[in-house]
């Protein structure tokens, strides 16, 4: 076989610099991996605990350079434009590596208590969090898709770890067939996104809209609808969020922070980079269907929390309704509403990580009745007040970053006209505040024969709780910075 047609041939330019954060967190897994498998003994949960956060700290301190290197030159892109390296891959990436460090942290004394192997755990975990980042940095369609199942494929695993709960088998099952079935949306809309325009790459698919006027719209209309069916899986939108609930309530509580949080992020990165960025010519198309996404999502996620009786359950309908005030900001197809979006994902991350990190300490998994947290606040009173602290913020009391959020999310929808849909926000947020309220009550207001739960925290939890609270408290008073960072990171599409 003749090698002369390979003579001249030139790959795409990769930029290697661009590309460091996710090649960390993958070494970082097959280190751990490697070392676990040579050493003659068990490896222990304090190494892959430092590796990971190591390879966490590393990474973002890499992604910090990024994002001054962004501000300087302006955005760029890689491997022939499949990649981004622009404020809003950089934004979630900082992100996706801060919730990697809190997730670790919370895992610590949780994986030695429930009698689960850390290194397979914390390599799967560093391999979810590079394909969250992939995610969100992906110009291509296959490129979003082949993220999302590094994401999920490392989640479907670490709920079903726990092997002595069958809870977490089951819902490791329902997780992972639910999310084969939101795969195959995702795929045939990709397909149809290339039958209608010729490519998977967002930047060609823009450009193609930009020139082309369709004669007839019904291809491209059904591979929008498809991709947000799949994507609307994903993020735990009603009505595909009837997984949400099982899977909350039988994953570990580490992995369900990850998954209420990351995942969620994740999701709503794609989401964004593909309707905002490549369909933005179309909006008056997808906007309307995305709306009625919202208040299905807002008043299910609401109505269906205030009914349960077990915490996780009502965290877990709790997170549908958060997905609903960030498809409130997406629909408006603006800017604002972009960044409003960002702050919203990015606060409600530290939020929805310390109220799990709580929940993982009141003791081992499964169900978490109401009446467990009976007495808690006379008995841990600091524990009690930063779980009230946490609560009140997705409640969206004020003087905590969730009022901010919320704040921006309904001013991007008034500013879009969208005035019934912010009134409908703004109903949910009184309609949660009850649910919240049934936990602080839990806590505060209990029979005095009662003698509430005295869990005892790792210094590593405490850590995480006390950060996650102050960042909470910061952001609700001083809120500005942070704005402004999501609205540097509004997505643009850039050629290689």
């Amino acid at each position: 076989m003749s090698l002369l047609p390979l003579v001249g041939f030139t790959g795409p330019s990769i930029d290697w610099w661009a590309l460091l954060p996710q090649i960390i967190l993958l070494g970082a897994a097959l280190l751990i991996l490697l070392v676990s498998a040579l050493a003659p003994q068990r490896t222990s949960i304090s190494f892959a605990t430092a590796t990971t956060v190591c390879a966490s700290v590393t990474a973002w301190i890499v992604a910090f350079g990024l994002w001054n290197d962004i501000k300087k030159e302006g955005p760029s892109a890689s491997i022939a434009s499949a990649l981004a390296i622009d404020g809003f891959s950089i934004f979630f990436t900082m992100l996706v590596l801060i919730a990697l460090t809190i997730t670790a942290l919370l895992a610590h004394s949780y994986l030695g208590r429930e009698g689960i192997d850390p290194p397979e755990f914390h390599a799967l975990l560093l391999c979810s969090a590079a394909g969250a980042m992939v995610m969100a940095s992906a110009n291509d369609l296959i490129v979003i898709f082949l993220g999302l199942e590094a994401l999920s494929i490392g989640l479907y695993v670490m709920i079903a770890m726990h092997a002595r709960r069958p809870e977490a088998r089951e819902a490791a099952m329902k997780y992972f067939v639910l999310g084969a079935f939101s795969s195959a949306f995702l795929l045939y809309g990709i397909a149809l996104t290339y039958g209608s325009t010729g490519s998977t790459n967002l930047i060609h698919i823009r450009d193609y809209l930009d020139a082309v006027v369709f004669r007839d719209e019904h291809l491209l209309m059904a591979a929008m609808a498809l991709l947000l069916v799949g994507f609307s899986f994903k993020v735990a939108a009603a009505p595909f969020h009837f997984w949400a609930p099982d899977v909350y309530q039988g994953a570990p509580s580490p992995v369900t922070g990850w998954m209420a949080s990351i995942a969620k992020a994740a999701g709503f990165a794609a989401l964004l980079r593909i309707f905002f960025a490549a369909f933005a010519n179309y909006d008056a198309d997808w906007s309307p269907i995305v709306a009625v996404l919202a208040v299905l999502t807002l008043l299910v996620g609401a109505v269906m929390a205030i009914l349960q009786n077990d915490v996780k359950r009502m965290l877990a309908f709790s997170s549908v309704s958060h997905a609903g005030y960030v498809l409130v900001a997406v629909q408006s197809a603006s800017a604002s509403g972009t960044s409003a979006a960002l702050f919203y994902l990015f606060t409600y991350t530290f939020m929805v990580l310390g109220t799990f990190a709580i929940v993982g300490a009141m003791g081992t998994d499964g169900e978490h009745p109401l009446d467990r947290y009976s007495g808690l606040g006379r008995s841990r009173p600091v524990l009690a007040m930063t779980f009230t602290i946490l609560l009140l913020a997705q409640a969206g009391v004020p003087l905590t970053s969730g009022f901010v959020g919320k704040f921006q999310v309904i001013a991007a929808a008034v500013e879009d006209r969208g005035y019934v849909l912010a009134a409908v926000a703004m109903l949910s947020a009184v309609i949660s505040a009850f649910m919240y309220l049934r936990i602080v009550m839990a806590m505060y207001v209990a029979d005095d024969e009662v003698e509430g739960p005295s869990p005892k925290l790792h210094w590593t939890v405490s850590v995480v709780l006390i950060g996650v609270t102050g960042f909470t408290l910061l952001i609700g008073i001083v809120p500005q910075f942070l704005i402004e960072l999501a609205e540097d990171a509004v997505p643009v599409l850039i050629r290689g």
